[in-house]
């Protein structure tokens, strides 16, 4: 599997869809792509204690959980960082040894605010937001790692604050910018303003319909675009659809009659029952 900051450095947009446990992830790079996002927002979600709520042995835990499994690379959102410049030492230690291959360190306040899911961001002074990414360079180790310095500062106060912001991660050692914008004329605006490689996130409905184009994207200095809720969406509906037609005595119209056997064989292959089989019968014979 190739690395992440090496993928990067070619001519194409990595695409990361979110990964919230290993057969995601087993499934991720089972479809072709090139990394996977462990999104802070979707795992709250999946957790039901949402974003705010996480902590950063428990986000550490997913990753090693999906790298027992599957060596995709992994970005983790890791938020504010889990605490001052002096906290995130330990936050690059632990995501270095659990081998995570790019994370992103955000401006947010810490604890972090249930409200940033209804729009409202509370930000730290530019000076923290950069002194969070100087200690992270200086913690880091591998050389490998890559550091995403994020800001949601385009909702907050503005495209002008959330550019001196970027500027000042970038001359702190970021090694990638993340300006949280998903139009597309913002987006055109950020690339022409700061320097590639940039992260953002994918269009929640994909790149058919988005007046951007992947290849688009790659040329305007986008490396890597974070698919961060999609697929956990479509988990849910999947699940809720399931629920509902079971207690009601109907037959569930996404899986349709055998569906269900079907895909938990595809489960089983997905997850390397057959190997695991063979070495069981291989090693246990006569006990």
């Amino acid at each position: 599997m190739e690395k992440l900051k090496d993928l990067i450095k070619g001519p194409d947009l990595i695409v990361a869809p979110v990964a919230l446990n290993p057969i995601m992830a087993q499934m991720a790079a089972a479809a072709g792509f090139k990394a996977a996002y462990l999104s802070g927002g979707s795992l709250g979600w999946y957790k039901g204690v949402t974003e705010a709520g996480l902590s950063l042995t428990e986000m550490i835990q997913v990753v090693v959980d999906i790298r027992t499994v599957c060596r995709i690379p992994v970005v983790l959102d890791a938020g504010g960082g889990w605490g001052d410049p002096v906290h995130i030492h330990r936050t690059i230690a632990m995501s270095e040894a659990a081998g995570v291959e790019c994370i992103e360190i955000e401006d947010q306040l810490l604890p972090r605010r249930v409200e940033h899911h209804v729009g409202i961001d509370h930000l730290v002074p530019l000076q923290l937001a950069a002194d969070r990414i100087r200690e992270a360079v200086a913690a880091r180790t591998n050389p490998d790692l890559l550091i995403v310095g994020r800001t949601n500062a385009v909702r907050v106060e503005g495209m002008d604050d959330a550019l001196r912001r970027a500027e000042s991660m970038k001359k702190a050692g970021a090694d990638m910018l993340f300006l949280w914008g998903r139009k597309p004329e913002e987006m055109r605006f950020i690339a022409e303003r700061l320097p590639a490689p940039l992260m953002t996130f994918a269009p929640p409905d994909g790149f058919s319909t988005f007046p951007i184009s992947k290849a688009e994207m790659a040329k305007m200095g986008y490396r890597l675009a974070a698919s961060s809720g999609t697929a956990f969406a479509a988990m849910v509906k999947a699940v809720r659809q399931s629920y509902e037609c079971l207690a009601s005595d109907s037959m569930d119209p996404f899986l349709g009659p055998g569906g269900a056997e079907k895909e938990m064989k595809a489960a089983h292959r997905t997850t390397g029952l057959d190997r695991l089989v063979e070495i069981e019968r291989r090693t246990m014979k006569g006990a």
